[in-house]
């Protein structure tokens, strides 16, 4: 029973996230646009490290699981 919600929580979230970059692209364009984000341009190369977009991802991540799995 509680797979069973897990998957259907996730996939409202992924829902909300689709809706989201279709309709509202503004609201996801900090990412990788952070100061801590690496990025590395060459003639031929691009190298793109987001290490303060992923921390701030798992952030709201650790929060959301909390509120929701918390008994």
């Amino acid at each position: 029973m509680a797979f069973g919600k897990l998957l259907m929580v996730i996939g409202v979230v992924l829902a909300v996230v689709g809706l989201a970059v279709s309709y509202a692209p503004w609201l996801i364009s900090w990412f990788g646009r952070l100061p801590g984000d690496i990025r590395i341009e060459g003639e031929q190369r691009f190298v793109f490290i987001p290490i303060t977009s992923m921390l701030v991802v798992s952030i709201i991540l650790t929060l959301i699981v909390n509120l929701f799995l918390r008994k």
